[in-house]
């Protein structure tokens, strides 16, 4: 097949997989838009319920294709693909009407259960500090690994702030949820097991990191910046 092909890799029947971030930024910018999977289907010159495929399912279009729906959508294939990924947050410009809500406790626990980077804020020397750790979560207990040498290590036995957010540079978007408790070391081997069967990875730094820091919350609160989704009627544009 080629390039022009929009439906490289459409099986109806396949399996859903996880959705992709192209789905996902698909599904967004066309919601953003007040179009329907047909109007973005019509404008891109795409087969019937392929744009619905796209955005539930891992499917790989080809550049042709990508082109015509990144125009259908108003935007660029690299916004739509996530290639400004690599680029420091907050270089996009501010979304058009957005609005910061506050998190329920109980939607901060579904995203600190995404596991992942966060940062912990430690005192060090004297001075405040942010380390950038793996963690992980049991229960309502926040764990990350480091190593007695390292300088997360500073965290144990005083009050930490540990911090985890998430940025959508392509739609001015994003979430942080901030933990508030007492750290300190994991000691008991049955524990520690826990912890090392929970951990979504080891860390990404490397070496020999056995020492578990645990955090148990005195105060837990979020924020989520998102624009509100001003609809208007859809149409496709006019034929050339």
């Amino acid at each position: 097949m080629t390039d022009s092909d929009p439906d490289r890799g459409f099986r109806p029947d396949a399996p859903v997989a996880h959705l992709s971030d192209l789905g996902r930024r698909v599904a967004a910018r066309r919601q953003e838009l007040g179009l329907t999977c047909e109007d973005v289907a019509v404008r891109s010159g795409s087969a019937p319920g392929y744009i619905q495929y796209l955005e539930e399912r891992a499917a790989a279009p080809g550049t042709g294709f990508l082109l015509r729906l990144a125009d259908a959508l108003e935007t660029t294939v690299t916004e739509l693909v996530g290639g400004t990924a690599d680029l420091p947050p907050g270089l996009g410009e501010a979304g058009r009407d957005p609005e910061l809500t506050a998190l329920s406790a109980e939607e901060c626990r579904l995203l600190l259960a995404g596991h992942g980077v966060g940062r912990v804020a430690v005192t060090l020397h004297g001075a405040p500090a942010v380390f950038p750790v793996n963690y992980t979560v049991d229960g309502d207990l926040v764990a990350f690994r480091t190593s007695p040498e390292a300088a997360p290590s500073a965290a144990q036995g005083h009050e930490v702030a540990f911090e985890v957010d998430h940025i959508d540079e392509a739609f001015s978007e994003g979430w942080s949820v901030l933990v508030v408790g007492d750290a300190r070391a994991a000691t008991d081997p049955g524990q520690v097991l826990r912890l090392e069967e929970l951990a979504h990875t080891t860390p990404w730094a490397g070496g020999d990191r056995g020492l578990w820091i645990v955090v148990t919350p005195a105060e837990v609160t979020g924020r989520r910046i998102h624009l509100r989704r001003n609809r208007r009627p859809s149409s496709p544009p006019p034929a050339a």
